[in-house]
């Protein structure tokens, strides 16, 4: 499953993003992810059916029930699970899709449903002036010929 740089970028030009899977707990790489969003100015969506508030914002059980639309969902959740949260997605209208875990099953239903699907990137990589380790990352895929184009 690759995923083009054009639909990373119209991804990380969004605003306002659900973060699905977001941890309980504040030392964990969804956490880190979600305030790295939040502090790069994203209106950033927690959704944890077992938190009812993620770093000072609401927390939802799922995307169906965030009041206010969000024009894209960040995935941090095992393949099993993001196979249920891809119809959540399609039912809540959302078209822009980034899966950090996908399966071929849900970037199948993605696409079969023309939602925009990023699948099995670290959106580290891509987020401007990240940290060195992330850019090395980037860097090294680049050589393997595994970065996206």
């Amino acid at each position: 499953m690759s995923s083009s740089m054009k639909l990373i970028d119209e991804f990380l030009a969004l605003k306002r993003i659900a973060i699905v899977g977001v941890s309980n707990n504040a030392k964990d790489f969804s956490r880190t992810l979600f305030r790295e969003f939040v502090t790069r100015g994203y209106d950033v969506v927690p959704v944890n059916p077992k938190a009812q508030e993620i770093e000072g914002k609401r927390s939802y059980a799922n995307l169906q029930q965030i009041p206010e639309p969000v024009e894209g969902a960040l995935l941090m959740t095992p393949p099993a699970v993001t196979d249920v949260v891809v119809r959540d997605a399609v039912a809540s209208g959302i078209k822009r899709i980034w899966m950090y875990r996908a399966s071929a099953e849900a970037v199948a239903f993605c696409r079969n449903a023309d939602i925009q699907v990023v699948a099995d990137e670290c959106p580290f990589m891509f987020l401007p002036g990240g940290a060195w380790f992330h850019r090395f990352h980037g860097t090294i895929l680049k050589i393997a010929g595994a970065y996206p184009r």
